[in-house]
């Protein structure tokens, strides 16, 4: 079943591409696997997916430990963990220590502990930070008018990278008004390239689920979050 529903998110995101003049390769996957067992990951692993999403840090570090015990991880490796849900100040030593990308940056407190927490034999970890333009009072978030100011201060930080900008929009009643928000992001990100006050460009720009990949992708998406499609309803 995992296998299947892979394959039908990567036809969408094909379509989408060739819908918006894109290359198809421009696009990652991310498969959210929250809630769901190491098993399923490991479903999905061997369908050749390698970026996995988490929401909660304890669950997701604990898939990772148990993936590496199991020694799934010599098979099938490398997997590339991303923590994409809120990180408070308690669990960021968890997250700099057992994920490769946090997508859901929003405080400069946090990135700072991140830098501080990242073991020394590790690569760098790789950052998104977590923007909100579209003013829902329930998502986090960085206001567009402190992004820039905030990418410049994590941009300078020992042990993370930062690659670029990720956000988690109210549901849309279509896909013209899901391109619309998603492209409020584009802007962002293509201002705050073209000021040239970071010592080097983002390259990331994580929109889009299952429900509204191909907005996203319209939209200059290069990795789409889809965790439903895939793994099912939870």
């Amino acid at each position: 079943m995992i296998v299947r529903n892979l394959q039908h998110v990567r036809d969408r995101i094909t379509t989408a591409c060739f819908a918006a003049g894109r290359n198809p390769a421009t696009v990652r996957l991310l498969a959210v696997s929250k809630t769901f067992p190491s098993e399923a990951v490991m479903d999905a692993a061997s369908d050749g997916q390698r970026a996995f999403g988490e929401n909660y840090i304890t669950e997701g570090v604990e898939k990772i430990l148990a993936l590496n015990v199991n020694g799934a991880a010599a098979v099938l490796s490398p997997l590339e963990w991303h923590c994409i849900g809120p990180v408070q100040s308690n669990k960021t030593r968890l997250v700099a220590e057992n994920f490769d990308w946090v997508q859901s940056v929003d405080r400069l407190k946090i990135a700072q502990r991140l830098s501080e927490q990242r073991p020394s034999g590790l690569p760098p970890l790789h950052i998104c930070l977590q923007v909100n333009l579209d003013g829902g009072a329930n998502k986090s978030g960085v206001p567009a008018s402190e992004v820039l100011a905030l990418a410049k201060e994590v941009a300078q930080l020992p042990g993370l990278v930062l690659r670029g900008l990720m956000s988690i929009p109210e549901p849309a009643a279509d896909f013209v008004a899901a391109c619309a928000v998603h492209q409020r992001t584009k802007d962002l990100f293509d201002a705050i390239n073209a000021s040239g006050e970071l010592p080097a460009r983002m390259d990331t720009l994580s929109m889009g689920m299952t429900a509204d990949l191909e907005a996203a992708i319209h939209s200059g998406s290069t990795m789409v979050r889809v965790g439903t499609a895939i793994f099912g309803v939870r």
